[in-house]
């Protein structure tokens, strides 16, 4: 999920009754909400190192606790340097305060998990990737939620000064809980729909289809792209649920997969090969010369393999995932050279990897 929900969401959780409680509960709640992004500074050194270490430790089982713990111990520290004495009364309540953030953090992982991209939680004893992919991973009816919930209670404050009401000291609290009821039904309307999408592309699927896949639109809570696993191909479908249908495939749908050659071999050991099929469900590989323009190739021994996803091969709003799909990356390999020293070049999403 994007920061700006992540955020909102930790806002919503302190405003349940945390922010009562244990002073800083607020700011403390929020900063957990996001703090598992933290791994992104990981794409600093490179994107492939990005790729490597986002949603790895940090967005853990086991890191959760210790995360809330860093937090509470940051604002604990906060609180004893206060020079206000009337400041440093204030209502704490660690405990409270951990367990606040422990539940803010819980609630990253739980968002991050309703997407496609997926994450590894019981990293690193078990390496696996999880994915509901029942939600974007810009959800705007959520996103709605979880901002209604925290602007209407200052509205409605607006609203009651004006006409004389006294304004409570803890407001919006019945808005958060019903907000977390919006954020449950709506995940529940999403999951049922991806498993109607799920059972629709059933029906039409493939001789030997090993794995059925399906990814959300953002807009249209009813439309579907479904990839379909079998052992000569991919084959990419749309699906509706509202009126039960498969949209028309075109020939570009059905992805062939490549028959095994040297460069593609090379290529997956490689340090993108390597990080990127151990992240990627559907992985598509395609091998192709370098060129330096359309016409004059640097020498014939310089092959480019190209890694995408088919999870993400679709359109949505302006992301044109068909003719620019999102993570993906490419090596380019010099095959005359020994196998330790052919790597010339890799990328991922336009990024050089040093």
């Amino acid at each position: 999920m994007e920061p700006i929900t992540h955020l909102l969401t930790g806002a919503v959780l302190a405003r349940t009754g945390f922010n009562r409680r244990a002073a800083y509960a607020t700011v403390a709640m929020v900063i957990a909400a996001e703090l598992p992004d933290l791994d992104v500074v990981s794409s600093f050194f490179g994107p492939v190192t990005g790729l490597e270490h986002h949603r790895g430790i940090t967005h853990t089982f086991i890191a959760l606790p210790i995360e809330a713990a860093i937090v509470t111990a940051a604002f604990y520290a906060f609180h004893r340097l206060r020079k206000n004495p009337s400041a440093r009364r204030a209502s704490t309540h660690w405990p409270i305060l951990f367990t606040g953030c422990l539940l803010a953090l819980l609630s990253h992982l739980l968002l991050d998990w309703t997407n496609n991209y997926g994450l590894r939680p019981f990293f690193p004893f078990n390496p696996h990737w999880y994915a509901g992919s029942f939600v974007f991973i810009f959800e705007p009816i959520l996103f709605l939620i979880v901002l209604g919930a925290l602007i209407l209670p200052a509205l409605f404050g607006l609203i009651n000064s004006e006409v004389g009401y006294r304004k409570p000291a803890f407001p919006g609290r019945a808005l958060a809980f019903a907000a977390l009821i919006a954020i449950a039904a709506l995940y529940l309307f999403r999951f049922n729909e991806h498993s109607k999408a799920l059972r629709l592309a059933a029906l039409n699927q493939p001789d030997q289809t090993t794995r059925i896949f399906a990814s959300p639109h953002p807009t249209n809570p009813f439309l579907w792209h479904v990839v379909t696993d079998t052992p000569a191909f991919l084959q990419l479908s749309t699906v509706d649920t509202r009126t039960a249908t498969t949209l028309p495939s075109i020939p570009s749908d059905t992805l062939y997969k490549p028959q095994t050659t040297l460069p593609l071999l090379a290529a997956k050991r490689t340090y993108l090969g390597r990080i990127y099929l151990d992240w990627s469900q559907y992985p598509i590989l395609s091998e192709a010369p370098s060129f330096t323009d359309a016409n004059h190739p640097l020498t014939p021994s310089l092959i480019t393999v190209t890694f995408s996803d088919a999870r993400f091969l679709y359109d949505v709003s302006i992301l044109h995932g068909r003719t620019h799909p999102p993570l993906s990356g490419s090596v380019t390999l010099d095959m005359a050279a020994p196998e330790g020293d052919r790597v010339i070049e890799t990328e991922m999403d336009g990024r050089h990897q040093h």
